[in-house]
């Protein structure tokens, strides 16, 4: 094989894998493991790809010289000196690599009749090495939601255009077809209009979809789940396929500031927004949360579909609260996630497959491509260009003098532009990053500052051998803690995203991963508010050492206590060095000494918003409070980018609900 590789690199790569298993059985050849990064790569392509080549040529520079010839044990020792235990932010952005060649082993995938063929891999060497079973195998007995799919939901196959079905005009483009675009498609299409729903990603419908991590998360993240900032500390992930992101997220609801559900000590995110000019109707906002989850069947899940992490996390803080003296922590909200995975208790519920992140095989999750996208379709005449990246809006100018879309310039699947009219306007809704750099290509300034995260980290512990059944065997985050300025949320991932995932290095991570059904994981979320901007198609993010830090090192400290609370051995924080904290360690001294900056931990977001916030001055945001670009008649901006501050929960009920309320209260262009 020498693509998407050169001879060279491929040899480093190889080289790479055998010093990273040092001392660690490998079911499969390092030949093998560099067989799956190479069509992991060949699918994402682009500009990731060009970046891990360069990454690769220049982890060889510092790991030399002649590191491909040595011996492994020594390759392994030149690792850790220089990767693993380096201060340098440029090493310590090449040690990432090891992500890559683990999940690469552990995401090994036997090819079959047919893609994702599980008969092919009930034997699979690596599944068998760390005790995990595929969905298809799982014994499931009375009582339980059987592992099946769920038909009628999708989008008709004859509603996705592609360029020779495409037609010069239209009332509305929508550009994204995720939690924004697709509840503004529909709101927009039932009004009478004709709509022309514009996606960057591939159409991939549930029965397509596949328990082949690599595979899928290759084809239906953005980047294929390796896009980063420009310092390559924070790993954003997004969806890029039609749904966008709610096709491969874990379908976590909530509402900011829910009484009940939040701590009650939180910041009040609508009253902060009106206090920096951008006000929003809280009743009809709230309306707009209550209409989204009518269409979605929102509600809180059945304990069962959560039955390992999910109580690990809840009695671990019963435990660890009841022996707090500090009245927040005594104040804080531990409960069951509401989804859209559903309705609960219905045939059609979750079947907790553990699969959510790389889509749902069986049709049983109400994203959006199960609910808004196919009605806008079916009943409203809306239609869906996938594969077609937004280039730029063109204007004319309006009899006010402000500026009006009388098209928008599409790049189609095989490269070649197509100029698309609008008769009415344009909703941009292609997430954070995207809305931004289109916004800007389209003569619109200022776009993609003050981006907003809410930033994760994991904690993973290991539990008492028979302290209870396989810890991945339910679905993947299902409860969670409020403590006021940080979240605890429960998760656990299939082989692939775990292995990327767990800290640890050589054999310590091998370790970690035999010990697959008896780790439990849970992750920390704390809002990043207004640190970042969109620069060059990426995203500029950093923590700040005052404000932030602080906050992370607390809500990791606080996890693995509520770990060791619920009976945990130790704790493998999702530190670069990988070290393990064991019961009677000072925890928050380890945390203050450990987390000097944010390098030293692994960092991630799902949620990205702000960057085309809302604002009545002009000078202060991109959109008017009714979601109108300024200085514009016919443009509106309906995703997470118009978040005027950070949200500090999960922002997918949030995104649609924003979606709703600037298209559902009477004409959004009129």
């Amino acid at each position: 094989m020498t693509a998407p590789f050169n001879f060279g690199q491929l040899k480093f790569l190889k080289a790479l894998t055998e010093a990273l298993f040092h001392g660690a059985p490998m079911v499969i050849t390092a030949d093998q493991v560099v067989a799956n990064v190479c069509e992991l790569f060949d699918k994402v392509g682009g500009t990731k790809l060009k970046e891990i080549r360069l990454s690769l040529d220049a982890t060889e520079l510092v790991l030399a010289p002649v590191f491909v010839d040595i011996a492994v044990a020594d390759r392994a020792a030149r690792i850790r000196n220089r990767l693993q235990n380096s201060q340098i932010d440029l090493f310590q952005d090449m040690a990432r690599l090891r992500g890559i060649i683990y999940a690469c082993y552990y995401g090994h995938w036997q090819p079959g009749l047919e893609p994702g063929d599980q008969d092919a891999n009930a034997a699979n060497p690596v599944h068998a090495q760390i005790g995990f079973t595929l969905p298809k195998f799982r014994q499931r007995g009375a009582g339980e939601m059987p592992i099946a799919p769920i038909s009628g939901r999708e989008i008709d196959p004859a509603h996705i255009l592609d360029a020779t079905s495409l037609d010069d005009e239209y009332d509305v483009i929508v550009l994204g077809s995720g939690a924004g675009g697709g509840v503004a498609a529909y709101n927009i299409a039932a009004q009478g209009y004709k709509v022309l729903i514009v996606e960057a990603g591939p159409f991939y419908p549930s029965q397509a979809i596949n328990h082949h991590e690599l595979d899928m998360i290759a084809s239906l993240y953005k980047h294929g789940a390796l896009q980063t900032s420009t310092n390559r500390d924070f790993v954003v992930f997004q969806g890029r396929c039609v749904g966008g992101s709610s096709t491969i997220n874990n379908g976590i609801c909530l509402r900011v500031n829910e009484p009940g559900r939040t701590h009650p000590d939180a910041l009040d995110v609508l009253a902060k927004w009106a206090s920096i000019g951008a006000p929003v109707d809280a009743a009809a906002f709230h309306a707009s949360y209550d209409a989204v989850q009518a269409k979605l069947g929102i509600a809180k899940i059945e304990p069962r579909s959560g039955r390992h992490n999910g109580p690990h996390l809840l009695n671990g803080w019963a435990a660890y609260a009841g022996a707090s003296t500090d009245p927040r922590e005594q104040r804080a909200v531990a409960d069951w996630f509401a989804k859209n995975f559903g309705p609960p208790n219905t045939p059609t519920a979750c079947s907790y497959c553990g699969y959510c992140n790389s889509g749902c095989a069986y049709g049983r999750r109400m994203g959006i491509a199960q609910t808004y996208l196919p009605e806008a379709c079916r009943d409203h005449g809306a239609r869906i260009l996938p594969g077609t990246k937004a280039d730029q809006i063109v204007w004319q100018t309006a009899i006010d003098g402000r500026r009006e879309a009388e098209a928008v310039k599409l790049i189609l699947p095989d490269g070649s532009n197509a100029l698309v009219n609008v008769r009415v306007g344009v909703v941009v809704a292609c997430g954070t990053i995207a809305s931004s750099k289109l916004l800007d290509r389209s003569d619109i300034a200022n776009t993609g500052y003050q981006v907003s995260l809410n930033v994760a980290s994991p904690v993973v512990a290991l539990m008492p051998d028979g302290a209870g059944g396989d810890a991945w065997d339910e679905d993947q985050m299902s409860s969670y803690v409020d403590c006021g300025d940080f979240l605890l949320e429960s998760h656990f991932q299939p082989p692939m995203s775990m292995a990327s995932l767990m800290p640890g290095w050589f054999a310590d991570h091998s370790a970690r991963m035999k010990n697959f059904g008896r780790v439990h994981s849970a992750g920390i979320l704390f809002p990043a508010d207004r640190r970042g901007r969109v620069t060059d198609d990426k995203l500029e993010f950093r923590l700040d050492t005052q404000d932030d830090l602080p906050v992370l090192r607390r809500a990791m400290a606080t996890l693995t206590k509520v770990h060791f609370a619920a009976g945990a051995l130790e704790c493998y924080p999702a530190l670069a060095k990988g070290q393990t904290i064991t019961p009677g360690m000072d925890v928050d001294a380890f945390f203050r000494d450990a987390i000097r900056e944010q390098d030293d931990v692994t960092l991630s977001s799902s949620h990205p918003h702000g960057g085309n916030a809302i604002n009545e001055n002009p000078q202060y945001g991109i959109v008017d409070p009714e979601c109108r670009v300024h200085g514009t008649t016919n443009v509106l901006v309906t995703d997470a980018s118009v978040f005027p501050s950070c949200i500090r929960v999960n922002a997918q009920w949030t995104t649609m609900a924003m979606a709703h309320y600037a298209t559902a209260r009477g004409d959004p262009f009129g």
